[in-house]
C-alpha cells in the first residue's frame, strides 16, 4: 500500500541545519524549520546513509509556478493531496515537469525530430550521484531564510513536521520500503525566488528503480 498520508506543507523557511556528524542514527538528514499558522514545522530531508558513497541521487533545477498548479500558491499550512495526476501531487516519473523524458508520457518512443523539440522545451535533467555530504551541499543553496517554501512528503504521526521528502516508489521487492511504494506521492523541497520561479530539489536512492507499475513497484 502507499504512504498512509501524503501532502504539501506551505510556509516560510525559518532556518535549516544538518544532523550532527556523530552516530546519530543510520540515516543523515538536512532539517528545515518552516513557519506556518499551526506553528513551526520540522521537515527532515533524508540524504542517505552515512555509510554509503553513492547511495543517493539528486537534481536541482528551476520551475515556473504555472507547472505546479494547483499547489503553486496554497494557503500557508499543511494540505492533504490526492495521489492522482492534476491534484498537485508529484511523481518523478509521470509529472510532465519532472519526468526525465516527457515524450515517454505519450506512449512508446516518439520520433527523433519530435523528441528533439521536447528536449528543447523541457531539457533532460540527469540524476547526480554522490555522498550524503554532496547531496546536502547541493540542497542548501536554495534554502534561503525567509523564502516561501513548499515541502512535499508525509506528515509526522505526532507533532508538526514532514518526512519521506524524497522519491517514494521503485523500492525493490523484499525491502522494508516495498509496502510504501506508490505513484503520485513523491517528496520534494521547493523554495520560491523573488522572481516567482521555484528552485527545486528532488532526491532518490540508488536502490530505487524505474520504470514503475501502477502500484509504484519497479518493473
Amino acid at each position: 500500500m502507499p504512504l498512509e498520508n501524503y501532502g504539501v506543507l506551505s510556509g516560510t523557511l525559518h532556518r535549516h541545519f544538518r544532523d550532527r556528524p556523530d552516530d546519530q542514527g543510520r540515516w543523515f538528514h538536512v532539517h528545515l524549520e518552516v513557519d506556518a499558522p499551526a506553528g513551526r514545522y520540522e521537515c527532515a530531508v533524508d540524504v542517505d546513509s552515512k555509510h554509503s558513497a553513492i547511495g543517493v541521487q539528486w537534481k536541482v533545477f528551476t520551475l515556473h509556478a504555472s507547472v505546479l498548479d494547483p499547489v503553486a500558491s496554497p494557503a500557508p499550512g499543511y494540505h492533504d493531496l490526492a495521489r492522482t495526476s492534476g491534484s498537485g501531487a508529484l511523481d518523478y516519473l509521470r509529472h510532465p515537469a519532472l519526468a526525465d523524458r516527457p515524450g515517454c508520457l505519450l506512449g512508446g518512443h516518439p520520433p527523433r525530430w519530435f523528441q528533439r523539440i521536447l528536449d528543447r522545451l523541457n531539457p533532460p535533467r540527469p540524476w547526480v550521484s554522490g555522498s550524503y555530504l554532496e547531496a546536502s551541499a547541493a540542497l542548501e543553496p536554495i534554502l534561503v531564510t525567509g523564502r516561501p517554501v513548499l515541502v512535499f512528503g508525509e506528515p509526522f504521526d505526532e507533532g508538526l513536521g514532514m518526512h519521506n521528502v524524497h522519491q517514494n516508489q521503485g523500492d525493490p521487492y523484499g525491502s522494508q520500503w516495498w509496502p510504501d511504494n506508490g505513484i503520485w506521492q513523491d517528496g520534494a523541497t521547493l523554495t520560491r525566488r523573488p522572481d516567482g520561479l521555484f528552485d527545486v530539489f528532488v532526491s532518490r536512492f540508488s536502490s530505487q528503480k524505474e520504470p514503475t507499475d501502477d502500484d509504484g513497484h519497479p518493473l
